[in-house]
């Protein structure tokens, strides 16, 4: 009897189960929408990378950093933490732009992969990309990413950087 007993409790549980992934299936999907306009792009000579995204609130904030560049970064004036997500308030050669702020150099604790399977696309030269307030542009020169509310801007290039 216990025999008999343990497979009809076994067979009722198979069906309860049965109908429990039945009924989860046949549930509704709720779409989400992805508030994230994250941008990460390479430029075509490879050296360059930058990412784009903005906040929850709507604001834009771009940065990018170099594989290898010849200028010297400055020992004064990083940016703030916080001033774009990830950034810690240390110094570094990452260039920085939020919207509506001058642009500054500090530290970004963001992944951007130059090489391999994770690595963003190219942003040919001539070519630009906008999320919200800030415009990246990808020239021969190097890559010049804009505030247009503010007119805030930094330029970057193996040679030089520029923050305006």
């Amino acid at each position: 009897m216990d025999t008999h007993m343990t497979t009809i409790k076994a067979t009722k549980l198979a069906v309860l189960a049965a109908a429990t992934c039945a009924a989860v299936i046949a549930l509704p999907a709720t779409a989400q929408a992805d508030p994230s306009q994250r941008y990460q792009f390479l430029s075509p000579s490879g050296n360059i990378g930058c990412h784009m995204d903005a906040r929850d609130d709507g604001t834009a904030y771009a940065w990018c950093r170099l594989q290898n560049e010849t200028w010297v970064e400055p020992q004064s004036g990083d940016c703030a933490q916080a001033y774009v997500p990830g950034a810690i308030g240390e110094p570094a050669a990452y260039l920085q732009l939020s919207q509506g702020n001058a642009p500054c150099l500090g530290f970004v604790m963001s992944q951007l992969f130059f090489s391999g399977p994770y690595a963003p696309a190219t942003l040919a030269y001539g070519e630009t990309h906008t999320v919200g307030a800030i415009t990246c542009a990808s020239e021969p020169s190097g890559v010049t990413c804009t505030d247009s509310g503010s007119g805030h801007f930094f330029r970057v290039s193996r040679d030089s950087y520029q923050l305006g």
